[in-house]
Protein backbone atom coordinates (compact mmCIF):
# COMPACT_ATOMS: atom_id res chain seq x y z
CA UNK A 1 0.00 0.00 0.00
CA UNK A 2 1.08 3.54 -0.62
CA UNK A 3 1.29 6.18 2.09
CA UNK A 4 -2.25 7.45 1.66
CA UNK A 5 -3.86 4.04 1.88
CA UNK A 6 -1.95 3.03 4.99
CA UNK A 7 -3.31 6.06 6.79
CA UNK A 8 -6.92 5.23 5.95
CA UNK A 9 -6.92 1.46 5.49
CA UNK A 10 -9.71 -0.64 6.92
CA UNK A 11 -13.43 -0.13 7.01
CA UNK A 12 -14.07 3.32 8.45
CA UNK A 13 -17.06 5.73 8.18
CA UNK A 14 -16.29 6.83 4.63
CA UNK A 15 -19.22 9.27 4.55
CA UNK A 16 -17.63 11.37 7.27
CA UNK A 17 -14.31 11.38 5.44
CA UNK A 18 -15.90 12.36 2.13
CA UNK A 19 -17.82 15.20 3.78
CA UNK A 20 -14.63 16.37 5.44
CA UNK A 21 -12.76 16.35 2.15
CA UNK A 22 -15.59 18.15 0.40
CA UNK A 23 -15.64 20.78 3.13
CA UNK A 24 -11.89 21.25 2.90
CA UNK A 25 -12.19 21.58 -0.87
CA UNK A 26 -14.53 24.55 -0.31
CA UNK A 27 -16.87 23.53 -3.09
CA UNK A 28 -16.83 24.80 -6.65
CA UNK A 29 -15.85 28.26 -5.43
CA UNK A 30 -12.41 26.83 -4.74
CA UNK A 31 -11.75 26.10 -8.39
CA UNK A 32 -9.05 28.19 -9.98
CA UNK A 33 -10.20 31.59 -11.26
CA UNK A 34 -8.94 30.76 -14.71
CA UNK A 35 -11.56 27.99 -14.97
CA UNK A 36 -14.56 30.23 -14.51
CA UNK A 37 -16.96 29.60 -17.36
CA UNK A 38 -18.34 32.44 -19.40
CA UNK A 39 -20.14 30.39 -22.00
CA UNK A 40 -23.74 29.25 -22.27
CA UNK A 41 -23.19 26.16 -20.14
CA UNK A 42 -22.38 28.28 -17.11
CA UNK A 43 -25.93 29.60 -17.26
CA UNK A 44 -27.23 26.29 -15.97
CA UNK A 45 -25.42 26.45 -12.65
CA UNK A 46 -25.71 30.20 -12.15
CA UNK A 47 -29.40 30.29 -12.96
CA UNK A 48 -30.08 27.28 -10.77
CA UNK A 49 -28.37 29.00 -7.86
CA UNK A 50 -30.46 32.10 -8.45
CA UNK A 51 -33.85 30.46 -8.77
CA UNK A 52 -34.07 27.57 -6.32
CA UNK A 53 -34.33 29.57 -3.12
CA UNK A 54 -38.15 29.48 -3.28
CA UNK A 55 -38.55 25.76 -3.74
CA UNK A 56 -40.22 23.42 -1.26
CA UNK A 57 -37.70 22.52 1.49
CA UNK A 58 -36.20 19.23 0.41
CA UNK A 59 -36.18 16.20 2.63
CA UNK A 60 -32.57 15.16 3.06
CA UNK A 61 -31.91 12.32 0.67
CA UNK A 62 -30.71 8.99 1.98
CA UNK A 63 -26.97 8.67 1.61
CA UNK A 64 -25.24 5.30 1.49
CA UNK A 65 -22.60 4.03 3.86
CA UNK A 66 -19.52 3.73 1.71
CA UNK A 67 -16.38 1.75 2.36
CA UNK A 68 -13.57 4.20 1.74
CA UNK A 69 -11.47 2.17 -0.61
CA UNK A 70 -8.13 3.26 -1.88
CA UNK A 71 -9.67 3.78 -5.31
CA UNK A 72 -12.46 6.07 -4.00
CA UNK A 73 -10.12 8.17 -1.93
CA UNK A 74 -7.62 8.43 -4.77
CA UNK A 75 -10.27 9.60 -7.27
CA UNK A 76 -11.68 12.10 -4.78
CA UNK A 77 -8.30 13.66 -4.11
CA UNK A 78 -7.35 13.67 -7.80
CA UNK A 79 -10.66 15.32 -8.70
CA UNK A 80 -10.28 18.06 -6.09
CA UNK A 81 -6.62 18.76 -6.86
CA UNK A 82 -7.35 18.80 -10.59
CA UNK A 83 -10.16 21.27 -9.98
CA UNK A 84 -7.87 23.53 -7.97
CA UNK A 85 -5.37 23.46 -10.84
CA UNK A 86 -7.99 24.22 -13.47
CA UNK A 87 -7.82 20.74 -15.04
CA UNK A 88 -11.58 20.40 -15.21
CA UNK A 89 -11.66 17.46 -17.63
CA UNK A 90 -9.77 15.33 -15.05
CA UNK A 91 -12.02 16.58 -12.23
CA UNK A 92 -15.15 15.77 -14.25
CA UNK A 93 -14.00 12.26 -15.20
CA UNK A 94 -13.10 11.33 -11.63
CA UNK A 95 -16.24 12.78 -10.08
CA UNK A 96 -18.41 11.08 -12.67
CA UNK A 97 -16.73 7.74 -11.87
CA UNK A 98 -17.27 8.42 -8.16
CA UNK A 99 -20.96 9.24 -8.69
CA UNK A 100 -21.51 5.99 -10.58
CA UNK A 101 -19.50 3.94 -8.07
CA UNK A 102 -20.73 5.41 -4.79
CA UNK A 103 -24.33 6.23 -5.74
CA UNK A 104 -24.07 9.08 -3.25
CA UNK A 105 -26.44 12.00 -4.14
CA UNK A 106 -23.97 14.58 -2.78
CA UNK A 107 -21.22 13.18 -4.99
CA UNK A 108 -23.63 13.10 -7.95
CA UNK A 109 -24.61 16.73 -7.25
CA UNK A 110 -20.98 17.80 -7.16
CA UNK A 111 -20.17 15.83 -10.30
CA UNK A 112 -23.06 17.54 -12.09
CA UNK A 113 -22.08 21.05 -11.06
CA UNK A 114 -18.43 20.57 -11.98
CA UNK A 115 -19.43 19.15 -15.36
CA UNK A 116 -21.68 22.16 -15.97
CA UNK A 117 -18.85 24.42 -14.85
CA UNK A 118 -16.57 22.70 -17.35
CA UNK A 119 -19.14 23.14 -20.15
CA UNK A 120 -19.29 19.39 -20.57
CA UNK A 121 -22.99 18.90 -21.30
CA UNK A 122 -22.71 15.15 -21.90
CA UNK A 123 -21.02 14.53 -18.56
CA UNK A 124 -23.44 16.92 -16.84
CA UNK A 125 -26.41 14.94 -18.22
CA UNK A 126 -24.95 11.62 -17.04
CA UNK A 127 -24.22 12.96 -13.59
CA UNK A 128 -27.57 14.75 -13.24
CA UNK A 129 -29.45 11.59 -14.25
CA UNK A 130 -27.67 9.72 -11.44
CA UNK A 131 -28.45 12.60 -9.09
CA UNK A 132 -32.16 12.60 -9.92
CA UNK A 133 -32.35 8.81 -9.63
CA UNK A 134 -30.93 9.06 -6.12
CA UNK A 135 -32.86 12.21 -5.17
CA UNK A 136 -36.01 12.40 -7.33
CA UNK A 137 -37.27 15.50 -5.50
CA UNK A 138 -34.18 17.61 -6.22
CA UNK A 139 -35.42 20.71 -8.06
CA UNK A 140 -31.82 21.64 -8.89
CA UNK A 141 -31.26 18.34 -10.67
CA UNK A 142 -34.48 18.66 -12.67
CA UNK A 143 -33.64 22.24 -13.64
CA UNK A 144 -30.25 21.23 -14.98
CA UNK A 145 -31.65 18.23 -16.85
CA UNK A 146 -34.43 20.37 -18.32
CA UNK A 147 -32.06 23.02 -19.64
CA UNK A 148 -29.69 20.41 -21.04
CA UNK A 149 -32.61 18.67 -22.77
CA UNK A 150 -33.68 22.00 -24.33
CA UNK A 151 -30.14 22.54 -25.45
CA UNK A 152 -29.97 19.22 -27.32
CA UNK A 153 -33.50 19.59 -28.73
CA UNK A 154 -35.21 16.85 -26.69
CA UNK A 155 -38.28 18.89 -25.85
CA UNK A 156 -40.32 15.98 -24.50
CA UNK A 157 -37.61 15.23 -21.95
CA UNK A 158 -37.38 18.92 -21.08
CA UNK A 159 -41.13 19.11 -20.51
CA UNK A 160 -41.09 16.07 -18.23
CA UNK A 161 -38.60 17.81 -15.96
CA UNK A 162 -40.43 21.15 -16.14
CA UNK A 163 -43.65 19.38 -15.15
CA UNK A 164 -41.92 18.12 -12.01
CA UNK A 165 -40.53 21.61 -11.29
CA UNK A 166 -44.01 23.14 -11.66
CA UNK A 167 -45.55 20.47 -9.46
CA UNK A 168 -42.96 20.50 -6.67
CA UNK A 169 -41.65 24.08 -6.50
CA UNK A 170 -43.04 26.51 -3.96
CA UNK A 171 -44.85 29.69 -4.94
CA UNK A 172 -47.62 30.64 -7.32
CA UNK A 173 -47.73 29.38 -10.88
CA UNK A 174 -46.55 32.70 -12.31
CA UNK A 175 -43.55 32.63 -9.93
CA UNK A 176 -42.70 29.14 -11.12
CA UNK A 177 -42.97 30.23 -14.73
CA UNK A 178 -40.66 33.14 -13.95
CA UNK A 179 -38.13 30.66 -12.57
CA UNK A 180 -38.28 28.75 -15.84
CA UNK A 181 -38.17 31.99 -17.85
CA UNK A 182 -34.95 32.98 -16.10
CA UNK A 183 -33.49 29.51 -16.69
CA UNK A 184 -34.15 29.66 -20.42
CA UNK A 185 -33.67 33.37 -21.12
CA UNK A 186 -29.96 33.10 -21.93
CA UNK A 187 -30.04 29.91 -23.97
CA UNK A 188 -28.63 30.06 -27.49
CA UNK A 189 -31.13 27.83 -29.29
CA UNK A 190 -33.99 30.28 -29.48
CA UNK A 191 -36.29 28.00 -31.48
CA UNK A 192 -36.12 25.29 -28.83
CA UNK A 193 -36.73 27.78 -26.03
CA UNK A 194 -39.74 29.27 -27.84
CA UNK A 195 -41.18 25.82 -28.46
CA UNK A 196 -40.82 24.88 -24.79
CA UNK A 197 -42.35 28.16 -23.63
CA UNK A 198 -45.28 27.71 -26.04
CA UNK A 199 -45.97 24.29 -24.52
CA UNK A 200 -45.57 25.57 -20.98
CA UNK A 201 -47.99 28.42 -21.63
CA UNK A 202 -50.79 26.09 -22.73
CA UNK A 203 -53.52 26.56 -20.20
CA UNK A 204 -52.18 29.92 -18.96
CA UNK A 205 -53.22 32.17 -21.84
CA UNK A 206 -55.51 34.11 -19.52
CA UNK A 207 -52.96 34.48 -16.71
CA UNK A 208 -51.42 38.01 -16.86
CA UNK A 209 -48.38 37.08 -14.79
CA UNK A 210 -47.69 34.00 -16.88
CA UNK A 211 -48.05 36.04 -20.07
CA UNK A 212 -45.65 38.64 -18.74
CA UNK A 213 -43.07 35.94 -18.00
CA UNK A 214 -43.52 34.59 -21.53
CA UNK A 215 -43.08 38.08 -23.04
CA UNK A 216 -39.99 38.56 -20.91
CA UNK A 217 -38.38 35.45 -22.39
CA UNK A 218 -39.29 36.40 -25.95
CA UNK A 219 -37.76 39.84 -25.45
CA UNK A 220 -34.54 38.39 -24.02
CA UNK A 221 -34.35 36.08 -27.02
CA UNK A 222 -34.60 39.05 -29.36
CA UNK A 223 -38.10 38.28 -30.66
CA UNK A 224 -39.56 41.71 -29.95
CA UNK A 225 -42.51 41.18 -32.30
CA UNK A 226 -43.65 38.10 -30.37
CA UNK A 227 -43.05 39.86 -27.06
CA UNK A 228 -45.23 42.79 -28.16
CA UNK A 229 -47.94 40.41 -29.34
CA UNK A 230 -48.01 38.72 -25.94
CA UNK A 231 -48.01 42.06 -24.10
CA UNK A 232 -50.95 43.28 -26.19
CA UNK A 233 -52.78 40.08 -25.26
CA UNK A 234 -51.95 40.73 -21.59
CA UNK A 235 -53.13 44.35 -21.76
CA UNK A 236 -56.44 43.28 -23.23
CA UNK A 237 -56.96 41.17 -20.12
CA UNK A 238 -55.55 43.74 -17.69
CA UNK A 239 -55.36 47.23 -19.29
CA UNK A 240 -54.00 48.85 -16.12
CA UNK A 241 -51.01 46.54 -15.71
CA UNK A 242 -48.15 49.01 -15.19
CA UNK A 243 -45.29 46.60 -15.87
CA UNK A 244 -46.85 45.41 -19.10
CA UNK A 245 -47.52 48.98 -20.24
CA UNK A 246 -43.94 50.05 -19.56
CA UNK A 247 -42.52 46.97 -21.27
CA UNK A 248 -44.76 47.41 -24.31
CA UNK A 249 -43.88 51.10 -24.70
CA UNK A 250 -40.17 50.30 -24.33
CA UNK A 251 -40.39 47.67 -27.06
CA UNK A 252 -42.23 50.09 -29.35
CA UNK A 253 -39.47 52.62 -28.83
CA UNK A 254 -36.76 50.03 -29.52
CA UNK A 255 -38.61 49.17 -32.73
CA UNK A 256 -38.44 52.81 -33.83
CA UNK A 257 -42.15 53.45 -33.24
CA UNK A 258 -41.51 56.40 -30.94
CA UNK A 259 -44.68 58.37 -31.72
CA UNK A 260 -46.88 55.30 -31.26
CA UNK A 261 -45.10 54.58 -27.97
CA UNK A 262 -45.68 58.15 -26.82
CA UNK A 263 -49.36 58.08 -27.75
CA UNK A 264 -49.88 54.75 -25.98
CA UNK A 265 -48.16 56.06 -22.88
CA UNK A 266 -50.12 59.30 -22.82
CA UNK A 267 -53.41 57.39 -23.09
CA UNK A 268 -52.33 55.18 -20.20
CA UNK A 269 -51.49 58.26 -18.12
CA UNK A 270 -54.91 59.75 -18.85
CA UNK A 271 -56.55 56.57 -17.58
CA UNK A 272 -54.26 56.32 -14.53
CA UNK A 273 -53.29 59.89 -13.53
CA UNK A 274 -52.41 58.83 -9.98
CA UNK A 275 -50.03 56.05 -11.02
CA UNK A 276 -46.70 57.48 -9.85
CA UNK A 277 -44.57 54.73 -11.40
CA UNK A 278 -46.22 55.23 -14.78
CA UNK A 279 -45.81 59.01 -14.57
CA UNK A 280 -42.15 58.59 -13.64
CA UNK A 281 -41.63 56.37 -16.65
CA UNK A 282 -43.43 58.92 -18.84
CA UNK A 283 -41.17 61.74 -17.65
CA UNK A 284 -38.05 59.61 -18.23
CA UNK A 285 -39.37 58.62 -21.65
CA UNK A 286 -39.77 62.28 -22.62
CA UNK A 287 -36.20 62.92 -21.51
CA UNK A 288 -34.97 59.92 -23.48
CA UNK A 289 -36.55 61.20 -26.71
CA UNK A 290 -35.17 64.69 -25.99
CA UNK A 291 -38.50 66.41 -25.27
CA UNK A 292 -36.74 68.25 -22.48
CA UNK A 293 -39.20 71.05 -21.76
CA UNK A 294 -42.12 68.61 -21.57
CA UNK A 295 -40.05 66.28 -19.40
CA UNK A 296 -39.17 69.10 -17.04
CA UNK A 297 -42.85 69.98 -16.66
CA UNK A 298 -43.74 66.35 -15.90
CA UNK A 299 -40.98 66.03 -13.31
CA UNK A 300 -42.06 69.35 -11.79
CA UNK A 301 -45.63 68.04 -11.47
CA UNK A 302 -44.30 64.87 -9.85
CA UNK A 303 -42.23 66.97 -7.44
CA UNK A 304 -45.47 68.47 -6.11
CA UNK A 305 -46.70 64.96 -5.33
CA UNK A 306 -43.48 63.21 -4.22
CA UNK A 307 -41.09 66.03 -3.24
CA UNK A 308 -38.48 63.70 -1.75
CA UNK A 309 -38.33 61.21 -4.60
CA UNK A 310 -34.67 60.72 -5.52
CA UNK A 311 -35.26 60.20 -9.23
CA UNK A 312 -37.45 63.28 -9.48
CA UNK A 313 -34.98 65.52 -7.66
CA UNK A 314 -32.04 64.27 -9.73
CA UNK A 315 -33.86 64.65 -13.03
CA UNK A 316 -35.00 68.20 -12.19
CA UNK A 317 -31.47 69.14 -11.19
CA UNK A 318 -30.07 67.91 -14.50
CA UNK A 319 -32.80 69.43 -16.64
CA UNK A 320 -32.45 72.85 -15.02
CA UNK A 321 -28.68 72.62 -15.30
CA UNK A 322 -29.00 71.80 -18.99
CA UNK A 323 -31.02 75.01 -19.43
CA UNK A 324 -28.35 76.92 -17.47
CA UNK A 325 -30.85 77.63 -14.70
CA UNK A 326 -28.22 77.30 -12.02
CA UNK A 327 -30.22 78.57 -9.05
CA UNK A 328 -33.04 76.08 -9.66
CA UNK A 329 -30.64 73.24 -10.35
CA UNK A 330 -28.76 73.94 -7.12
CA UNK A 331 -32.02 73.75 -5.14
CA UNK A 332 -32.72 70.17 -6.21
CA UNK A 333 -29.14 68.95 -5.92
CA UNK A 334 -28.88 70.44 -2.41
CA UNK A 335 -32.05 68.55 -1.42
CA UNK A 336 -30.46 65.33 -2.68
CA UNK A 337 -27.27 66.11 -0.80
CA UNK A 338 -29.18 66.74 2.43
CA UNK A 339 -30.88 63.36 2.01
CA UNK A 340 -27.48 61.72 1.56
CA UNK A 341 -28.56 60.30 -1.80
CA UNK A 342 -26.51 60.01 -5.01
CA UNK A 343 -23.68 61.73 -3.18
CA UNK A 344 -21.05 61.37 -5.89
CA UNK A 345 -23.20 62.75 -8.71
CA UNK A 346 -24.72 65.46 -6.53
CA UNK A 347 -21.35 66.71 -5.33
CA UNK A 348 -20.05 66.80 -8.89
CA UNK A 349 -22.92 68.89 -10.23
CA UNK A 350 -22.94 71.21 -7.23
CA UNK A 351 -19.24 71.70 -7.93
CA UNK A 352 -19.99 72.56 -11.56
CA UNK A 353 -22.64 75.07 -10.45
CA UNK A 354 -20.32 76.69 -7.90
CA UNK A 355 -17.57 76.89 -10.54
CA UNK A 356 -19.95 78.50 -13.03
CA UNK A 357 -20.95 81.03 -10.36
CA UNK A 358 -17.32 81.88 -9.72
CA UNK A 359 -17.30 80.43 -6.21
CA UNK A 360 -14.08 78.51 -6.81
CA UNK A 361 -13.31 77.60 -3.20
CA UNK A 362 -16.76 76.05 -2.78
CA UNK A 363 -16.38 74.25 -6.10
CA UNK A 364 -13.18 72.60 -4.86
CA UNK A 365 -14.97 71.53 -1.68
CA UNK A 366 -17.75 69.89 -3.66
CA UNK A 367 -15.35 68.21 -6.08
CA UNK A 368 -13.27 66.91 -3.20
CA UNK A 369 -16.31 65.01 -1.91
CA UNK A 370 -15.96 62.60 -4.81
CA UNK A 371 -13.97 59.50 -3.95
CA UNK A 372 -14.99 57.34 -6.90
CA UNK A 373 -17.57 57.06 -9.64
CA UNK A 374 -17.89 58.09 -13.27
CA UNK A 375 -17.27 61.79 -12.53
CA UNK A 376 -14.29 61.34 -10.20
CA UNK A 377 -11.60 61.78 -12.86
CA UNK A 378 -13.18 64.89 -14.38
CA UNK A 379 -13.75 66.39 -10.92
CA UNK A 380 -10.08 65.99 -10.04
CA UNK A 381 -8.99 67.64 -13.28
CA UNK A 382 -11.35 70.52 -12.61
CA UNK A 383 -9.78 70.98 -9.19
CA UNK A 384 -6.44 71.41 -10.94
CA UNK A 385 -7.86 73.91 -13.43
CA UNK A 386 -9.44 75.91 -10.61
CA UNK A 387 -6.13 76.04 -8.74
CA UNK A 388 -4.54 77.50 -11.87
CA UNK A 389 -7.32 80.11 -12.11
CA UNK A 390 -6.52 81.05 -8.53
CA UNK A 391 -2.91 81.69 -9.48
CA UNK A 392 -1.60 78.45 -7.97
CA UNK A 393 -0.10 77.03 -11.16
CA UNK A 394 2.56 74.86 -9.55
CA UNK A 395 0.05 73.44 -7.06
CA UNK A 396 -2.27 72.77 -9.98
CA UNK A 397 0.46 70.91 -11.86
CA UNK A 398 1.35 68.87 -8.79
CA UNK A 399 -2.32 68.01 -8.32
CA UNK A 400 -2.77 66.93 -11.94
CA UNK A 401 0.35 64.77 -11.75
CA UNK A 402 -1.04 63.05 -8.65
CA UNK A 403 -4.35 61.99 -10.22
CA UNK A 404 -4.40 58.23 -10.87
CA UNK A 405 -5.09 57.50 -14.53
CA UNK A 406 -6.95 54.44 -15.74
CA UNK A 407 -5.38 53.62 -19.09
CA UNK A 408 -3.62 55.62 -21.83
CA UNK A 409 -6.62 57.82 -22.67
CA UNK A 410 -6.81 59.28 -19.18
CA UNK A 411 -3.03 59.69 -19.09
CA UNK A 412 -3.23 61.71 -22.30
CA UNK A 413 -6.00 63.90 -20.87
CA UNK A 414 -3.86 64.71 -17.82
CA UNK A 415 -0.91 65.64 -20.04
CA UNK A 416 -3.14 67.86 -22.17
CA UNK A 417 -4.57 69.55 -19.08
CA UNK A 418 -1.09 70.36 -17.73
CA UNK A 419 0.09 71.48 -21.16
CA UNK A 420 -2.88 73.80 -21.62
CA UNK A 421 -2.31 75.41 -18.21
CA UNK A 422 1.25 76.23 -19.22
CA UNK A 423 0.15 77.49 -22.64
CA UNK A 424 -2.36 79.87 -21.01
CA UNK A 425 0.53 81.31 -19.01
CA UNK A 426 2.58 81.52 -22.24
CA UNK A 427 5.17 79.16 -20.76
CA UNK A 428 5.50 77.52 -24.14
CA UNK A 429 8.89 75.86 -23.68
CA UNK A 430 7.76 74.16 -20.48
CA UNK A 431 4.55 73.01 -22.17
CA UNK A 432 6.61 71.60 -25.03
CA UNK A 433 8.72 69.61 -22.56
CA UNK A 434 5.56 68.15 -21.00
CA UNK A 435 4.34 66.98 -24.42
CA UNK A 436 7.78 65.75 -25.49
CA UNK A 437 8.12 63.62 -22.37
CA UNK A 438 4.68 62.06 -22.83
CA UNK A 439 5.29 61.38 -26.54
CA UNK A 440 8.77 59.92 -26.12
CA UNK A 441 8.53 56.61 -28.04
CA UNK A 442 4.73 56.77 -27.76
CA UNK A 443 2.20 57.54 -30.48
CA UNK A 444 -0.90 59.38 -29.30
CA UNK A 445 -2.91 61.33 -31.86
CA UNK A 446 -4.49 63.66 -29.30
CA UNK A 447 -1.15 64.62 -27.77
CA UNK A 448 0.46 65.05 -31.17
CA UNK A 449 -2.37 67.36 -32.19
CA UNK A 450 -2.05 69.37 -28.97
CA UNK A 451 1.72 69.67 -29.46
CA UNK A 452 1.14 70.78 -33.07
CA UNK A 453 -1.19 73.57 -31.90
CA UNK A 454 1.42 74.63 -29.36
CA UNK A 455 4.10 74.59 -32.06
CA UNK A 456 2.01 76.99 -34.16
CA UNK A 457 2.03 79.49 -31.28
CA UNK A 458 5.81 79.07 -31.03
CA UNK A 459 6.32 79.55 -34.80
CA UNK A 460 7.75 76.03 -34.91
CA UNK A 461 6.05 75.01 -38.13
CA UNK A 462 8.50 72.15 -38.52
CA UNK A 463 7.11 70.48 -35.39
CA UNK A 464 3.55 71.27 -36.40
CA UNK A 465 3.97 69.74 -39.83
CA UNK A 466 5.76 66.64 -38.55
CA UNK A 467 3.13 65.97 -35.88
CA UNK A 468 0.10 66.51 -38.11
CA UNK A 469 1.60 64.40 -40.90
CA UNK A 470 2.29 61.62 -38.38
CA UNK A 471 -1.38 61.66 -37.42
CA UNK A 472 -2.53 61.64 -41.06
CA UNK A 473 -0.15 58.80 -41.91
CA UNK A 474 -1.77 56.68 -39.19
CA UNK A 475 -5.29 57.87 -39.98
CA UNK A 476 -5.74 59.41 -43.46
CA UNK A 477 -9.27 60.49 -42.50
CA UNK A 478 -8.33 62.43 -39.37
CA UNK A 479 -10.39 65.52 -40.19
CA UNK A 480 -8.88 67.87 -37.60
CA UNK A 481 -5.31 67.10 -38.65
CA UNK A 482 -6.12 67.49 -42.36
CA UNK A 483 -7.83 70.83 -41.76
CA UNK A 484 -5.23 72.18 -39.33
CA UNK A 485 -2.30 71.36 -41.61
CA UNK A 486 -4.13 72.69 -44.66
CA UNK A 487 -5.08 75.96 -42.98
CA UNK A 488 -1.59 76.50 -41.56
CA UNK A 489 0.05 75.93 -44.94
CA UNK A 490 -2.43 78.37 -46.52
CA UNK A 491 -1.99 81.01 -43.83
CA UNK A 492 1.72 80.76 -43.07
CA UNK A 493 3.33 79.53 -46.32
CA UNK A 494 2.87 79.79 -50.08
CA UNK A 495 2.18 76.06 -50.49
CA UNK A 496 -1.38 76.79 -51.55
CA UNK A 497 -2.01 73.79 -53.81
CA UNK A 498 -0.93 71.38 -51.07
CA UNK A 499 -3.08 73.26 -48.57
CA UNK A 500 -6.09 73.16 -50.91
CA UNK A 501 -5.70 69.40 -51.37
CA UNK A 502 -5.63 68.76 -47.60
CA UNK A 503 -8.63 71.00 -46.91
CA UNK A 504 -10.60 69.42 -49.76
CA UNK A 505 -10.09 65.99 -48.21
CA UNK A 506 -11.29 67.29 -44.85
CA UNK A 507 -14.32 68.97 -46.41
CA UNK A 508 -15.29 65.77 -48.23
CA UNK A 509 -15.39 64.02 -44.84
CA UNK A 510 -17.32 66.83 -43.04
CA UNK A 511 -18.97 69.02 -45.68
CA UNK A 512 -20.84 71.29 -43.24
CA UNK A 513 -18.11 71.88 -40.68
CA UNK A 514 -17.75 75.65 -40.27
CA UNK A 515 -14.06 75.41 -39.39
CA UNK A 516 -13.30 73.55 -42.62
CA UNK A 517 -15.53 75.85 -44.69
CA UNK A 518 -13.57 78.79 -43.26
CA UNK A 519 -10.29 77.07 -44.14
CA UNK A 520 -11.46 76.48 -47.70
CA UNK A 521 -12.51 80.10 -48.03
CA UNK A 522 -9.15 81.24 -46.70
CA UNK A 523 -7.03 79.09 -49.01
CA UNK A 524 -9.12 80.18 -52.01
CA UNK A 525 -8.53 83.80 -50.98
CA UNK A 526 -4.80 83.17 -50.75
CA UNK A 527 -4.95 81.62 -54.24
CA UNK A 528 -6.70 84.72 -55.59
CA UNK A 529 -10.06 83.02 -56.17
CA UNK A 530 -12.02 85.71 -54.34
CA UNK A 531 -15.58 85.00 -55.48
CA UNK A 532 -15.28 81.34 -54.46
CA UNK A 533 -13.67 82.40 -51.21
CA UNK A 534 -16.63 84.65 -50.32
CA UNK A 535 -19.07 81.81 -51.05
CA UNK A 536 -17.35 79.43 -48.63
CA UNK A 537 -16.83 82.06 -45.94
CA UNK A 538 -20.50 83.10 -46.05
CA UNK A 539 -21.48 79.44 -45.65
CA UNK A 540 -19.11 79.13 -42.69
CA UNK A 541 -20.49 82.29 -41.03
CA UNK A 542 -24.04 81.01 -41.52
CA UNK A 543 -23.11 77.79 -39.73
CA UNK A 544 -21.43 79.62 -36.85
CA UNK A 545 -21.22 83.35 -36.02
CA UNK A 546 -17.52 83.10 -35.20
CA UNK A 547 -15.37 86.28 -35.00
CA UNK A 548 -12.44 84.71 -36.88
CA UNK A 549 -14.71 83.77 -39.79
CA UNK A 550 -16.15 87.30 -39.74
CA UNK A 551 -12.61 88.70 -39.82
CA UNK A 552 -11.75 86.52 -42.84
CA UNK A 553 -14.95 87.31 -44.74
CA UNK A 554 -14.59 91.03 -44.11
CA UNK A 555 -11.00 90.97 -45.36
CA UNK A 556 -11.93 89.17 -48.57
CA UNK A 557 -14.86 91.51 -49.23
CA UNK A 558 -12.62 94.54 -48.62
CA UNK A 559 -9.95 93.24 -51.01
CA UNK A 560 -12.70 92.60 -53.60
CA UNK A 561 -13.68 96.25 -53.29
CA UNK A 562 -16.95 95.76 -51.40
CA UNK A 563 -15.89 97.83 -48.40
CA UNK A 564 -19.40 98.59 -47.17
CA UNK A 565 -20.25 94.87 -46.98
CA UNK A 566 -16.95 94.28 -45.16
CA UNK A 567 -17.73 96.95 -42.58
CA UNK A 568 -21.21 95.51 -42.05
CA UNK A 569 -19.79 92.02 -41.39
CA UNK A 570 -17.22 93.40 -38.96
CA UNK A 571 -19.68 95.63 -37.10
CA UNK A 572 -22.15 92.79 -36.67
CA UNK A 573 -19.41 90.57 -35.24
CA UNK A 574 -18.17 93.33 -32.93
CA UNK A 575 -21.59 93.54 -31.26
CA UNK A 576 -21.18 89.93 -30.11
CA UNK A 577 -17.42 89.89 -29.46
CA UNK A 578 -16.21 93.49 -29.05
CA UNK A 579 -12.80 92.49 -27.67
CA UNK A 580 -11.81 89.71 -30.07
CA UNK A 581 -8.15 90.32 -30.97
CA UNK A 582 -8.30 88.81 -34.47
CA UNK A 583 -11.33 90.89 -35.40
CA UNK A 584 -9.86 94.10 -34.03
CA UNK A 585 -6.56 93.45 -35.80
CA UNK A 586 -8.08 93.03 -39.28
CA UNK A 587 -10.28 96.11 -38.82
CA UNK A 588 -7.26 98.13 -37.75
CA UNK A 589 -5.29 96.97 -40.79
CA UNK A 590 -7.96 97.68 -43.38
CA UNK A 591 -10.15 100.35 -41.80
CA UNK A 592 -8.03 102.28 -39.28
Amino acid sequence: MNGISTLFCGKIPARAMILLLLTLAAGCAGLSDRTKSQGPSSAVSSQTAETTSDRVPAVESTRPDIELTEDILYKLLVAEIAGQRGQLDIAVDNYLDLAEETRDPEIASRATRIAVYARNDEAASRAARIWVELDPDSIDAHQILAVLAVRRGDLDAAMSHFDIILAQSAGSMDQKLWVIANLLGKEDNHDNVKAVMERLMQGYQDDPDALYAFAHVMSRLGDEAKAMEILRQLLEIMPDNTNATISYVSLLQQDGQTEKALQWLEKSIQKNPDNINLRLFYARFLTDIKYYSEAKKQFQDLYEVVPENIDVLYALGLLHLQDNELKEARTYFVQLSEQGERVEETSYYLGRIAEEDGDLDQAIIWYSNLQSGANYFDAQIRVGLIMAKQGKLEEARTHLQSIPAQGPDQKAILVQAEGELLVEEKRFEEALKVYNKALDNNFNADLLYSRAMLAEKMDRLDILEDDLKAIIEKNPEHVQALNALGYTLADRTDRFEEAHDLISKALALKPNDFYILDSMGWVLYRMGRLDEAVEYLRRALKERADPEIAAHLGEVLWVKGDKEAARQVWETALKETPEDARLLDVIQRFNP
